[in-house]
């Protein structure tokens, strides 16, 4: 038997469904999944706080593969799953669909003035013109990040006729290189940023890439905070450099309340909602876990890996 260490907030979608040659020990606390962790060879042990997470996985000293329903897991003692030969397979696209919504949510919603109007019927005030008259028709998209969720927004954003240039290695079918796009940032009037969160990625835009920027730019992060400098970031609100930012993520998380974000009526704040707003996540990866699980037991690789080495 095979001892797997498992979230029971998944236990009602999983357990029905386990194979016979799998024994599993539910937690539902950080201390049971301490006490758990030394028996697991298969651990999923996800928490809502990130601390947690990295006690168990580094308790789980016999672990040989290690699930997770976090897209991201920049935060997890990667160095040492990697020298434990632990193989980690994460929630990449699992939350694509609704992120890449969110997008284009975000996106018609600054175009529009949505926000106003919203305040207007919260004041019982009858608008005789709309806030905004953006079209994103015709617009021009640079899209930092062609993922799972990337491509999902391209293909959105291309259905109300956006021109959408990626950055891609290769540089084909239309996409920049990752050396060209800094200085081409004039020519967009959204710049998305759907990248993963690594050493190269860190401040990717900071105060030169926002002064590159044209006017009626906008910039949108649905990626991770860090990303983005956020104190140049502040800084070219407040001189209206850039037209607006619409943000799901920050740094840190949660932003603190006295933060000049909240105040700035050209930013947007989402509270990283993006990829919660579904009831599909969990089922989505209930179905995963169970399909690789059936893999590992053959000897195939289970999917989809998480590269140690770069983070994502």
């Amino acid at each position: 038997m095979t001892k797997a260490v498992l979230s029971a907030m998944i236990r009602p979608l999983v357990e029905p469904r386990l194979p016979e040659w799998v024994e599993p020990l539910w937690f539902s606390s950080k201390e049971e999944a301490l006490e758990l962790a030394p028996q697991a060879e298969i651990g999923w042990f996800d928490l809502n706080e990130k601390e947690p997470m990295i006690e168990i996985a580094r308790a789980a000293t016999g672990l040989k593969w290690m699930n997770s329903i976090y897209a991201g897991l920049d935060f997890m003692p990667l160095d040492l799953l990697a020298e434990r030969g632990v193989v980690v397979t994460n929630g990449v696209g699992i939350n694509a669909i609704t992120i890449a919504e969110y997008v284009v949510m975000l996106m018609l919603a600054h175009a529009k003035g949505y926000r106003e109007v919203v305040r207007a019927q919260d004041r019982n005030e009858w608008l005789l013109d709309s806030p905004g008259k953006r079209e994103l028709a015709g617009e021009r998209v640079l899209l930092l990040g062609m993922g799972a969720i990337g491509s999902l927004i391209k293909t959105r954003l291309e259905a109300f006729d956006m021109k959408v240039v990626p950055v891609r290695r290769s540089g084909a079918d239309g996409a920049l290189k990752p050396g060209e796009w800094r200085g081409r940032l004039g020519e967009f009037d959204w710049v998305v940023l759907a990248v993963p969160s690594t050493p190269e990625t860190r401040h990717m835009i900071g105060a030169m890439e926002l002064a590159a920027m044209r006017p009626n730019g906008v910039l949108v992060n649905i990626a991770r905070g860090d990303v983005v400098d956020q104190a140049a970031l502040v800084e070219a609100l407040e001189k209206n450099s850039i037209e607006a930012a619409l943000l799901d993520v920050t740094d840190p998380e949660p932003l603190p309340e006295d933060h000049p974000l909240w105040g700035l009526e050209n930013a947007q704040v989402t509270m990283h909602l993006s990829g919660r707003a579904q009831t599909k996540m969990f089922q989505r990866s209930a179905d995963r876990f169970i399909a690789n699980l059936d893999r590992w037991h053959r000897g195939e690789a289970v999917e989809p890996q998480l590269d140690l080495a770069l983070g994502y």
